[in-house]
């Protein structure tokens, strides 16, 4: 597929674990199927631009892997706290910071591509480069995606301390999960007390350890951390394209294009991102790994391992896409158990790494514990109604992806595209299944693998673009290309691609707008709103926690029952009653605590008037009793219809999939005569302690 042989008398490195997968067959059952360009051969000039000699070992690539983890994350984090020490603008209400993200975007992308272009030039003259000029062209490729994170997210968001979205919808759970893993290192539920966790946690784990380390609270250091992991993730497939295509140019291209398309695509759920920017390069790297390989069988071992402990959903889609690889292997080339085997032990490997994660739930749920409210996959929006064509798409990203479709269809003998194309079939066939089995009232999430589809044609485009320069010019017209001629066709393609990339990225601020708005409009925890609006109800969450201290409260293992879902986001408390049933752990039995929340609403204003008959009631529950309430309502005035608290309840197959209703809990049970309870009066707040 990508690696050529620098002439047709190349041999094979002897390690056939670090060969192209070009080398001879008895190392690789899957031979290119395509003609090795014959240097002998004056009319074939398919050797001209050969991009081979960039290819590391592995122990290069692994010390490539480990700079690109140090040098992005110290880059990202590095340029976002500068960025904090500069009073920029809002990014609604004026256009500073898209100018100037625009700018830092055009300045990486000129970086890379003048370095690249000089790369290629020193290659083709078989000139040795400067020493320098090396290591600044590998410093700058191999931290250009976490340039453009910085540019096109870092500066729109450096003004606030919230994360794309800020504190709305989803981004209540993912923040509520990081505050919980910020202040304790132990990986239980987000919200419910004394429980393992269910919501893959790896992630969330990482960053609560970076805001301890920084001591900052778990939803201010969500920002900087998201950045760093799609800054990490973008920097790492450089060397890792590297070693798969052996070229630098090439695992930039690949590299910058898939950190591109995240950022415009899924960047607001970094965890998940951070996984679908790796699919393409480890359905290959699976492949291999089926042939034998062993290094690629180490690989593929530790991404599945971490993939099913941050998302799981995408594992899924991989590990389809190595059965079916493994099936064609088995039965139609090889005709051998061997890939099986192989395929048997990356699976139990990879079981053992997401082991770490998932165990004490397993653990929990085999002991018979009870479940319920478990509705994850009650989620049907119109983008999970469509089949996802990116291909046809008016945009740069359409016309790579529909360059993709092309060299996958054309190449489709090459076992590596092939291997491409298998993820990309599987992941068409989960869409359509998804459709499909909304009929037995649940989805497969189908929606989400949009971003997936298009990263993997995204990067079959650019592999096209540079296969097209390898061979395909040189075959059309093998006569009439002088050197020079060659070179400038060379530097025509990297300069188009170049500008192509600029004018994708310069839009991604504007693409995610709606995002970042809300990371302006949301009050942040310190009860503050970006863009200098007045702040909302949650500029008392803070008296509200000076409350709750007070009483001797320490939050990780004080329970609060309250539909003020931000105040869980932002302190460590644990909840009686989750956000909504489809994050829920289903250990936690979200239905019945929702049966129990209406009981006591009902029975407030009958039997369980007496405070003292309402405590017992609260007592008499399976799980641990809330220790503090907290209510929007007057505790001063005469409220005859009681305090309001909203149930969530899923009505899939409805669109929105979620209902607050609202049950009244009487307040005498609070404030009667006897009650263990003491009431106090917070903003618009009704806080209910332990007296």
């Amino acid at each position: 597929m990508i690696i050529r042989a620098r002439n047709a008398d190349s041999q094979p490195p002897k390690d056939d674990s670090e060969a192209p997968h070009t080398s001879a067959a008895a190392s690789d059952p899957f031979p290119v199927m395509l003609k090795h360009p014959d240097k002998a051969n004056p009319r074939d000039k398919s050797y001209d631009f050969d991009y081979t000699p960039d290819i590391q070992d592995g122990p290069r690539t692994l010390l490539g892997i480990a700079a690109a983890i140090l040098g992005g994350g110290l880059f990202t984090f590095i340029s976002w706290f500068i960025l904090k020490q500069v009073n920029l603008p809002a990014f609604g209400p004026s256009l500073v910071t898209r100018a100037l993200a625009t700018v830092c975007t055009l300045l990486v992308v000129f970086a890379v591509t003048a370095l690249l272009i000089g790369w290629v030039h020193y290659e083709k003259t078989n000139q040795e480069r400067p020493r320098w000029l090396t290591w600044l062209t590998y410093v700058v490729t191999y931290l250009s995606p976490a340039g453009l994170v910085v540019a096109s997210l870092g500066i729109p968001l450096s003004p606030t301390k919230l994360y794309l979205d800020g504190l709305t919808v989803d981004q209540v759970f993912r923040t509520q999960y990081m505050t919980r893993l910020t202040d304790s290192w132990h990986l239980t539920d987000m919200n419910y007390i004394d429980l393992p966790a269910y919501y893959p946690g790896a992630w969330f784990w990482f960053g609560g350890r970076l805001g301890a380390l920084l001591g900052l609270p778990g939803w201010e250091v969500f920002q900087p951390y998201s950045l760093i992991s799609l800054g990490v993730a973008g920097c790492v497939l450089v060397p890792v394209w590297q070693r798969i295509v052996g070229s630098l140019p090439v695992a930039t291209g690949i590299a910058l294009v898939t950190t591109t398309v995240a950022l415009v695509m899924c960047a607001e759920e970094p965890y998940a991102c951070v996984i679908a920017m790796g699919i393409p390069a480890a359905v290959i790297i699976g492949r291999r790994a089926l042939s034998g390989r062993k290094s690629a069988i180490l690989a593929i071992i530790f991404y599945l391992g971490v993939s099913a402990s941050m998302y799981t959903l995408y594992t899924a889609i991989i590990a389809l896409s190595l059965v079916s690889i493994t099936g064609v292997i088995s039965a139609l080339i090889l005709r051998s158990w061997k890939p099986i085997g192989r395929i048997v032990i990356i699976g139990v490997s990879s079981m053992a790494i997401a082991a770490i994660a998932w165990g004490p739930y397993f653990t929990f749920l085999l002991s018979g514990k009870h479940t319920s409210g478990a509705t994850a996959s009650h989620f049907l929006p119109v983008e999970g109604t469509e089949i996802p064509l990116p291909m046809f798409a008016a945009s740069i990203v359409g016309i790579l992806c529909m360059l993709g479709l092309i060299y996958l269809l054309a190449r489709a003998a090459d076992p590596d595209i092939n291997s491409l194309g298998v993820a990309i079939v599987v992941a068409y066939i989960w869409v359509i299944a998804s459709m499909a089995v909304t009929l037995t009232g649940s989805t497969l999430l189908g929606f989400r693998l949009d971003p997936v589809i298009t990263i993997l044609l995204a990067t079959a485009g650019v592999l096209a673009i540079a296969d097209f320069r390898l061979v395909g010019i040189h075959r059309l017209y093998p006569v009439q290309f002088s050197p020079s001629t060659s070179r400038q066709i060379t530097m025509v393609i990297a300069i188009v691609v170049a500008l192509a990339g600029i004018k994708y990225a310069q839009d991604i601020p504007a693409k995610n707008t709606h995002s970042i708005d809300h990371a302006y409009s949301s009050t942040d925890g310190n009860g503050e709103r970006a863009d200098r609006y007045p702040a909302d109800a949650t500029q008392y969450y803070a008296s509200i926690d000076e409350i709750l201290r007070e009483k001797g409260s320490i939050p990780s293992e004080t329970v609060v029952l309250t539909d003020e879902m931000n105040f869980m986001a932002y302190y460590p408390y644990r909840g009686f009653q989750a956000f909504t049933s489809h994050y829920a752990n289903p250990l936690g039995e979200f239905n019945e605590r929702n049966k129990t929340i209406e009981q006591w609403a009902m029975d407030s204003w009958q039997q369980l008037k007496d405070p003292q008959a309402f405590d017992r009631a609260l007592q008499s529950t399976p799980w641990k009793a809330p220790e503090a309430f907290i209510f929007r309502a007057d505790a001063t005035a005469e409220n005859s219809r009681g305090w309001n608290f909203d149930l969530a309840e899923d009505i899939y197959p409805n669109n929105p999939n979620v209902r607050f209703r609202g049950v009244k809990i009487n307040p005498e049970v609070f404030t009667g005569e006897g009650t263990p309870w003491k009431v106090n009066q917070v903003g618009p707040f009704v806080v209910v302690t332990r007296g």
